[in-house]
């Protein structure tokens, strides 16, 4: 190397002007988010093999690989009748089609480009592929809304946050895995066009939302999000033509190609979550109509025809209202949308709804578990985007405040909360950083003014507290990045599919019980089988054993599900009933006292018999009768008769009476409720044992065929 040249001379920097060299550190930065955000969400990958997680992506890896082999047009029109016997489920009528079209899509492009792949390793890369997409679009709206530094920040946080890997991760394959990049992609054109009036702007922001609509039901939230922006400029008096011409644009067209997904139909003008959007469409247009009409007329006749035509317009927009609601033609709002404007009402209303661990509100500890540093740093974040108000910050402080509010009533909109917590942490530190670093002195400063030498006396330990203000928050970044390390890999990095335990001397222990069980459904009985089990397992049963099933994550029919969990509650001969009733051969239970697996069903067996008493049939099961006379729920001899004799309690518990789990403890011991159970010596009447695990985790049952005398 030539003496004396540096680096930069050598590989040609130093002959960039410097807006060039910031651009390419800033894009050399921005690249190092993007595969530090794909690289960590795959622990899954490396810790086991290649695998779908959970339950809600088993049916997706199912309809895309539908979708592959069979073509658009018949996954629109498939029918599908090993889903909710004897109902069955019209697959393109009843999902948003966005991720398994995605998946498609990326698919046939990889083999055109002869780059020869497995269907189903794409489903396992797209969440991760999508989040480095999300690092992207997360940089170029905070430098929207601050400027680069706090984009690189936020870019840089969203790359690594628990609260967004979670949903992220390598297998993870639902709808959420592509619909956060939809959503701030739309929230990014949207300001984009609010900022330049650009129907350009407007066209491609309509475009994200229909992709968005397409992807996920949360699609909601933006929908009113938006329109609530809109009002809220309106309010301040910071109307203007480039918000009207955005608005009208976005609403009019996004409306019109969100309508042409199957599963949204006509909601758009149709249910009371859309009304508001259309409400300030409304408003949009009379208030361009009423600025056109004061600037074409003298003050005093204008003030007459305004007052005018603003009162009859709400009395005839109310009027109209009241009548489409009262003649059914605008529905009244979901189940889901009730439970975001009242925590209680689902509990209260509508207990599948509330049975879904994901529906709960989201406790202290989970917002730390999934946020750390940003829970500190969002508020200075916010108080920058107070003190500096423009349109683009008055959106993202009214993103903050309507995400923190549903994410604390919904432990699931979390991940909607994510990705605003990182652009206002970003926004924080970024200004925090570069408020302090221009006080530190160098040493090599030029000799100061007189006017610098006294604000130096105002101020004698300017350099001090800007080293310990910068030191605190490299700190805070420090831990932030190992804490998310942690979260990630404990948490996270686990599919459900297959779990995960510690043994007595440190070593890991690998459960794969269902994969086991499933595999056993799908080489031991008859293709036609039916097998009746919790809602939850439905999707992976249909995915991986390709046997019929009653119920599944769905959800969408409740009386079906009650019948099932009226079946699950009652004693054999009543359960025998229901059984024949829904022509079923096989039922599927998930058993955790053996193992320590805390989600089984004896610990959701409360939510079935809720459930199966909420509908008529179910009258007769009251979940009183399955406490203990002292009001507690138990297994052991306090255990009520009405939960000894219950068909999932003989299911779960049948010969585990005889069976020894822990050292020290008498037989029959739960090591999940930490109990003896009450009732050991008990046989099947209508059932007769087909298979149970190893672990004891899942566990089979044939439904005897009985003749018309009850004999065997």
């Amino acid at each position: 190397m030539t003496k004396g040249r540096s680096i930069l001379d050598v590989i040609g920097l130093n002959s960039l002007s410097q807006a060039k060299k910031e651009t390419l550190i800033q894009m050399s930065i921005l690249s190092v988010a993007c595969i530090l955000a794909f690289s960590a969400r795959l622990f899954s990958v490396l810790r086991f093999e290649s695998v779908i997680h959970e339950f809600d992506p088993y049916f997706n890896y199912r309809t895309t690989k539908h979708l592959v082999e069979k073509g658009y047009y018949d996954f629109h029109n498939w029918f599908d009748d090993r889903a909710w016997y004897p109902l069955g489920r019209i697959i393109g009528g009843t999902i948003y089609p966005g991720l398994m079209v995605t998946a498609s899509c990326l698919f046939h492009f990889l083999n055109f480009l002869n780059i020869t792949i497995d269907i189903r390793n794409v489903c396992v890369f797209l969440a991760p592929l999508f989040s480095s997409l999300t690092v992207i679009v997360v940089y170029f709206l905070t430098k929207e809304v601050k400027n680069a530094g706090a984009g690189l920040v936020a870019a840089s946080m969203i790359a690594i946050v628990p609260g967004y890997i979670s949903r992220s991760v390598a297998g993870s394959y639902d709808n959420e895995g592509i619909a956060i990049f939809c959503m701030l992609l739309t929230y990014f054109l949207w300001i984009k066009a609010t900022k330049t009036g650009s129907i350009s702007w407007s066209l491609l922001c309509s475009l994200a939302y229909f992709y968005m609509v397409s992807s996920w039901g949360g699609y909601v939230f933006l929908i009113n999000l938006i329109p609530l922006h809109v009002l809220t400029l309106m309010i301040t008096g910071r109307f203007s033509h480039r918000i009207y011409v955005a608005y009208s644009i976005t609403y009019s067209v996004g409306t019109i190609l969100s309508m042409q997904i199957p599963f949204v139909g006509f909601a758009p003008v149709e249910t009371s979550e859309h009304m508001a959007a259309l409400g300030v469409f409304g408003l949009c247009q009379i208030l361009a109509f009423v600025h056109y009409l004061q600037a074409n007329m003298t003050p005093a006749s204008f003030n007459v025809l305004f007052r005018g035509v603003v009162t009859i317009g709400l009395c005839a927009a109310g009027l109209s209202f009241g009548i489409a609601s009262f003649l059914g033609k605008i529905a009244p709002w979901t189940g889901r949308f009730y439970s975001l404007l009242d925590p209680s009402y689902a509990k209260n209303n509508i207990p599948i709804i509330a049975s879904v661990s994901e529906h709960q509100p989201t406790t202290w500890a989970s917002f730390y578990f999934d946020l750390q540093l940003l829970v500190f740093m969002f508020p200075v974040g916010l108080y920058y985007c107070f003190r500096e108000l423009s349109d683009a910050n008055i959106f993202v402080i009214l993103y903050s405040v309507t995400s923190i509010y549903f994410a604390g009533v919904m432990v699931r909109l979390m991940l909607v909360l994510a990705p605003i917590m990182c652009i206002m942490s970003g926004i924080g530190i970024s200004t925090t950083l570069t408020t302090y670093m221009k006080n530190i002195d160098s040493g090599d400063q030029p000799p100061a003014t007189v006017k610098s030498k006294k604000k130096a006396a105002d101020y004698p330990i300017k350099s001090e507290i800007a080293t310990v203000m910068v030191t605190i928050v490299a700190i805070f970044l420090t831990t932030f990045v190992f804490h998310c390390t942690w979260v990630t890999s404990e948490a996270y990095s686990s599919p459900s599919i297959v779990l995960a335990a510690r043994g007595h001397d440190g070593n890991r222990i690998i459960f794969d019980d269902f994969r086991e069980a499933y595999n056993w459904l799908k080489f031991n009985t008859p293709e036609n089988a039916k097998v009746m089990s919790w809602w939850d397992y439905g999707y992976q049963l249909t995915a991986m054993a390709n046997r019929t099933i009653l119920v599944d994550n769905n959800t969408w029919n409740n009386t079906h599900i009650s019948r099932v969990g009226q079946a699950m509650a009652s004693p054999e001969e009543h359960s025998y009933t229901i059984m024949k009733e829904l022509d079923v051969d096989y039922v599927l239970v998930i058993f955790g006292g053996m193992s320590g697996y805390s989600s089984d069903d004896i610990n959701k067996f409360l939510w079935m018999i809720r459930i199966g008493g909420s509908t008529p049939e179910g009258a007769h099961i009251k979940e009183g009768d399955y406490y203990s006379s002292s009001g507690e729920y138990k297994v052991d001899k306090d255990a009520s008769s009405a939960m000894h004799n219950s068909l999932m309690y003989k299911m779960c518990y049948y010969r585990f009476g005889e069976v020894m789990t822990e050292q020290g403890k008498p037989t029959g011991w739960d090591r999940v409720r930490n109990q003896e159970i009450g009732n050991k010596d008990f046989e099947l009447d209508v059932l007769e044992e087909a298979f149970t695990s190893e672990h004891w985790i899942v566990r089979i049952y044939k439904v005897k065929d009985l003749d018309n005398r009850g004999n065997k």
